[in-house]
């Protein structure tokens, strides 16, 4: 999994490559953490995942909560694969999901 990340003032937009799983969602984790302080807007780019298992989900649920005390969160340009886990999952109701000429 690949990782970069760009600040632009209070906004963090976080671009996501390969898959995220039990192996790669802790080193999201690590970059998140170290990156959130004085963030107002969130925005994970997922035009390049392919995959995310639970643990993924996981962190991004937990960046949610934490956006929640301090701004807002975005999951842009998501596969078909990536909105069936959301929707299965549950997730699709609990994020914002948009494309990206909508933000």
């Amino acid at each position: 999994m690949d990782i970069n990340k760009t600040l632009e003032g209070n906004k963090l937009v976080v671009k996501v490559a390969g898959r995220m799983d039990s192996v790669s969602a802790p080193e999201l984790e690590a970059a998140l953490n170290e990156s959130l302080d004085g963030v107002e807007e969130l925005v994970f780019d997922f035009s390049e995942l392919e995959y995310i298992s639970s643990a993924g989900l996981r962190v991004l649920l937990t960046s949610y909560k934490k956006m929640n005390s301090q701004g807002t969160m975005t999951i842009i340009n998501i596969n078909d694969i990536i909105r069936e886990i959301f929707e299965v999952t549950g997730f699709a109701e609990i994020f914002t999901v948009e494309e990206k000429d909508e933000i």
